[in-house]
C-alpha cells in the first residue's frame, strides 16, 4: 500500500510518500508545494490543486492521510489553511482516493506513543520508522511524513470503523 500524507498549508504544503509492505515503511518521496507570499490568493490555491494532482499522478498513492487543522490563535491563518486543505482533498478524491484525516494529537499518539509529544520527538521518530539519514527539512516534510506513517498504523481500524459507519 502506497500512502500519501499531507501537512496542508499555503505557503508550504508538505508531502511525503510512504509504501507499507505488512509491518515494513519505506520512504518513496517527500518535498514540500511552495507559494509566493503577495500572490493572488485564488492563483496560490491552483498552484497547490496542481502541484497535488501532478504528485498524485506521478506516485499513485493508495490513500492520503491530511491532518485536520487545529488553530486556537490566528483565524484568517485557519481560513487560509482551511482553503488549502480543500483543494488538497478536492485532488485527491477527484482521483479516486480515499482521503482519511488525523489530528495533531492522533498523528503525535502513533508516532510517540504520546499526544502531547514535542516535535522535535515526531521528528525524530520519523526519521528512525523511515531509516532516514537526517530529519526532513522543512519541518512541513516531517509532518507530513509523521501522517502517512500515522495512516499506515491505523488503516486497518481507519477502514474498519469507516465500514461500520456506512452501514
Amino acid at each position: 500500500m502506497r500512502i500519501m500524507g499531507i501537512d496542508p498549508g499555503i505557503a508550504i504544503v508538505g508531502f511525503g510518500f510512504v509504501d507499507k509492505l505488512g509491518s515494513k515503511l519505506t520512504p518513496v518521496q517527500y518535498g514540500c508545494i511552495t507559494t509566493e507570499a503577495h500572490t493572488d490568493p485564488g492563483l496560490r490555491l491552483k498552484q497547490v490543486y496542481d502541484s497535488a494532482v501532478q504528485l498524485i499522478e506521478m506516485y499513485k498513492p493508495d490513500a492520503v492521510a491530511i491532518e485536520q487543522l487545529f488553530f486556537n490563535r490566528n483565524v484568517t491563518t485557519a481560513f487560509t489553511v482551511g482553503q488549502a486543505r480543500g483543494v488538497l482533498i478536492l485532488a485527491a478524491v477527484q482521483q479516486g482516493l480515499p482521503v482519511a484525516e488525523y489530528t495533531p494529537m492522533q498523528v503525535k499518539q502513533a508516532i510517540v506513543g504520546y499526544g502531547k509529544a514535542e516535535k522535535k520527538q515526531v521528528q525524530e521518530m520519523v526519521r528512525m520508522f523511515l531509516k532516514l539519514s537526517a530529519v526532513p527539512k522543512p519541518d512541513d516534510v516531517a509532518d507530513a511524513l509523521a501522517v502517512a506513517i500515522c495512516h499506515a498504523h491505523s488503516s486497518a481500524l481507519h477502514d474498519k470503523v469507516k465500514g461500520t459507519m456506512k452501514r
